[in-house]
């Protein structure tokens, strides 16, 4: 049985006083409470324009205007938009793995501060939203990995914007993992996967869906439209990062 969350905060405070901080990427040393030194951050690669104004695909053609890809024309999507400011490449990749798979909950902070890279862009910027809406796991993913990380980044973000946290959704069915699934099988294995707890919590308002990475858009998707559906005004999508 792992450690609790508790447990593993506690453990985590011993180990920042018994030993010097350091960079969690190149091992460098740091100052107390930066896990990521200032050459490391320098090599996260930043989601550069042209990008799909819907999902943040990056395209290296020559493309001047904005534009929608084609994964996103022509299909029906519930978000307004899907926004990262980085991609899932190199450090911001190796620290998602390292704070979902391997308990390094320490990684929050910076992959906080990669998340709230996307509250810059203009698509989020230019709009209100009155919440941040976490996607959930299921109750056995929870158990086993002990947290949820896209709930424990929403809430360091709402800790820098001021919006509050709403856990509106309850993922009621364990799905089977998606990594071998294109997008078709991806949404139809996470149909019917999501619920609204309180409809009344999510009507008229804006929502901002937060997630650690996009990848297909296939979770979020689902997930806006089961919002919409229960009222909300609006759903716009940030995440750290975009696969």
């Amino acid at each position: 049985m792992g450690l609790g969350m508790s447990a593993r905060r506690l453990f985590t405070a011993i180990g920042t006083l018994c030993f010097p901080p350091h960079c969690a990427a190149c091992r460098v040393s740091t100052e107390p409470g930066v896990h990521l030194c200032a050459d490391c951050a320098q090599t996260a690669r930043r989601i550069e324009a042209p990008f799909c104004e819907c999902c943040s695909q990056q395209f290296d053609g020559a493309i001047t205007q904005r534009f929608t890809c084609s994964n996103c024309a022509g299909r029906e999507v519930h978000f307004e938009c899907a926004v990262a400011a980085y991609l899932s490449r190199g450090v911001v990749r190796d620290f998602l793995h390292a704070f979902k798979y391997s308990g390094q909950f320490h990684l929050r902070r910076p992959l906080a501060g990669w998340l709230a890279k996307a509250l810059e862009d203009p698509r989020i910027s230019s709009g209100p939203f009155d919440a941040l809406v976490p996607v959930p796991l299921h109750h056995i993913r929870f158990r086993e990995r002990e947290f949820n990380q896209a709930a424990e980044l929403a809430a360091l973000v709402s800790q820098r914007c001021g919006v509050p946290v709403l856990h509106a959704l309850k993922r009621i069915r364990n799905t089977s993992t998606q990594t071998k699934l294109d997008r078709a099988e991806r949404m139809e294995n996470l149909r019917g996967a999501f619920r609204v707890r309180h409809t009344a919590r999510v009507k008229d308002r804006h929502i901002l869906l937060v997630d650690d990475v996009f990848t297909t858009g296939s979770t979020v998707e689902e997930c806006s439209r089961v919002l919409l559906h229960a009222g909300a005004a609006s759903v716009r999508v940030i995440t750290v990062a975009r696969g």
